[in-house]
């Protein structure tokens, strides 16, 4: 599972990805600053059920701060998007590639309309924001159409020859992009495709390709810089039919730094801080008031809003907790539930074998709800915060 950042230049991606990572990366106020895609880890929240448990946790790779425990995701911030990057222009083959293994995409929009189609500074307000979105989509639906093109004759007459499954034949020129088999069945459904590919047109591919795109990258906008925005290109953005968070990724950034130098204690995602240097100096002070009116307004700051609307809901995960004890919740070296997965909603026992270990999962026998002592067979969904023993023969 990896989150991709995405937008045109200049808009604040590589500020929110270092917000959001605290990973050093080049940031300026000129297009494509980025060129080579930065990866790094992010943490979504949720509740540490050693509380609960009436025990202390120990994680391993999953912190816990102060009750909260904090899962790794993968991030990636891909180079700035123009208007034809589908066509190679500015660095457009590159920032659709590297999104191919993207599940969902996080648009980082310039809301305060402060910079062009291009990436270039303007007054603020002198851009439209939702001319950002429109142009997203449209460049990444040329891009899977191209994608969808490559070969297209050989496509057709192999399955012609073969009288192959259409489906499949579809889906073995996208599965690069993570969709599955399903739904590419289920996106040929909705674009009410010819039934002889030779009777497809432009037309038909470019409306398969945008169902495609629904399907395998669902899309959630950062309306970034909204510390600066007017507040009609707020309520603008608001009317789309995408999840909007507020955010201002420059502010996120100055917190965490500042919670870094012991300046502030700040928990990533609440809406007010508490400050714990007095000596700080009357601009500093300043800065950290207009930080905090900006939370109390929006909720908190929008970068860990964002990557958890992803996640969660987006992406449909739950949280569940595997242990080797199901008495004391421990693993095999004695932790207390050391360890938190990020599942699809639905998933099973089995399932989460398999995400454990390949051959934890080939050799599953049953498995064990640690909360009420309870087996459960390999078929049983699991719910958002379980404590899962797996019992298997490897």
């Amino acid at each position: 599972m990896e989150v991709g950042l995405v937008g045109k230049p200049n808009v604040g991606k590589s500020t929110f990805f270092a917000a959001a990572t605290r990973a050093d990366v080049e940031m300026a106020s000129y297009p494509f600053t980025t060129i080579d895609a930065n990866k790094g880890v992010g943490y979504v929240r949720a509740p540490c059920p050693h509380e609960g448990l009436g025990v202390q946790c120990e994680p391993n790779h999953t912190p816990c701060i102060e009750g909260t425990r904090m899962i790794p995701v993968k991030i990636i911030d891909v180079a700035g998007l123009v208007p034809d990057a589908h066509t190679g222009k500015g660095l457009g083959n590159k920032f659709l590639d590297d999104l191919r293994q993207a599940s969902v995409l996080v648009h980082i929009v310039d809301v305060s309309g402060s910079t062009n189609a291009e990436g270039e500074p303007c007054p603020v307000g002198n851009h439209d924001p939702i001319n950002d979105v429109e142009f997203l989509e449209k460049e990444i639906d040329h891009w899977i159409k191209g994608i969808l093109e490559n070969n297209w004759e050989k496509v057709s007459r192999r399955l012609e020859l073969t009288s192959g499954k259409l489906e499949k034949v579809i889906y073995e020129q996208v599965s690069g992009l993570g969709v599955t088999e399903g739904k590419v069945s289920s996106a040929i459904r909705e674009t009410d495709t010819p039934p002889n590919l030779k009777d497809w047109d432009d037309d038909t591919l470019f409306r398969l390709a945008k169902n495609l795109r629904l399907k395998c990258k669902p899309i959630i906008i950062a309306a970034n810089k909204a510390d600066l925005a007017p507040a009609e290109n707020i309520e603008s953005l608001k009317s789309l039919d995408y999840p909007v968070v507020i955010t201002s990724a420059e502010y996120e950034l100055a917190l965490r730094k500042a919670a870094e130098k012991d300046i502030v204690h700040y928990l990533p995602g609440t809406d007010d801080f508490e400050i714990l240097n007095e000596n700080i100096t009357g601009p500093q002070k300043k800065a950290l008031d207009k930080i905090r009116e900006f939370m109390k307004e929006n909720g908190g700051l929008g970068v860990q809003q964002v990557l958890e609307k992803s996640v969660y809901e987006q992406l449909d995960r739950i949280v569940v907790y595997p242990v080797e004890n199901e008495h004391n919740y421990t693993d095999k070296k004695g932790r207390v539930l050391p360890d938190a997965y990020l599942l699809p909603k639905g998933s099973t026992a089995e399932d989460l074998a398999y995400a454990v270990h390949t051959d934890i999962g080939e050799g599953f026998i049953r498995a064990v709800d640690a909360r009420i002592q309870r087996v459960i067979g390999r078929d049983h969904i699991l719910e958002d915060g379980d404590i899962i023993k797996i019992v298997s023969s490897r």
